[in-house]
């Protein structure tokens, strides 16, 4: 029980995702119209099936404050990336199950930012964050399977693919999705930082 707690308390203390000046920080539901604003772009919000749908104002605040009540549980982050001038360019959506020590990342990134490798960078930076901030020993990923672009972030770092299962939606609706698998173990002896 001691280790579920652990990993419960850092969930429920963490502030940033990262360090340094443009570390992303916990999103609070005064971002709701800039994150609505970030998430109304189809490039953005078309692959992820965790988001609100609708998208409205009043859904977006919603998902925000729902992942507060999971950080006060210790079961789920929301994280808002923002450039210089205030404008948000990307968000990770973090759940995590304790008593697995387990956890997955999801999220978007600006599509005036892609193939610029900061995707990638940004992805491998929360992976190993979460695997020691947060104490876990497990990562879990899923991707539609017409979602080429995660499915080749996913096995270039290494993660296993796993099966196929099918992921529900906030509205019950279903979808297909790829599987794949990180152990604590295995990541850090691909990836030595």
């Amino acid at each position: 029980m001691s280790r579920i707690n652990a990993i419960r308390d850092a969930v429920r203390s963490v502030t940033h995702l990262g360090d340094g000046p443009d570390a992303s920080r916990l999103a609070g539901p005064e971002d709701a119209p800039a994150l609505l604003a970030f998430l109304s772009d189809p490039a953005v919000h078309a692959p992820i099936y965790t988001l609100p749908r609708p998208l409205t104002e009043a859904s977006v605040e919603t998902f925000i404050t729902d992942h507060l009540a999971q950080q006060a549980d210790g079961e789920g982050l929301l994280f808002v990336r923002e450039d210089r001038d205030g404008a948000i360019v990307g968000y990770s959506d973090i759940q995590v199950w304790p008593h697995w020590a387990a956890g997955e990342l999801g999220g978007a990134l600006d599509p005036s930012l892609h193939h610029q490798g900061r995707g990638t960078a940004g992805a491998a930076m929360s992976f190993s964050w979460m695997f020691r901030a947060l104490h876990l020993d497990l990562i879990c990923e899923t991707a539609s399977p017409e979602n080429v672009p995660t499915h080749r972030l996913l096995d270039g770092l290494g993660f296993e693919r796993r099966g196929e299962v099918t992921s529900v939606r906030t509205d019950g609706t279903t979808r297909a999705s790829l599987v794949w698998e990180a152990m604590r173990a295995d990541w850090f002896d691909r990836h030595k930082d």
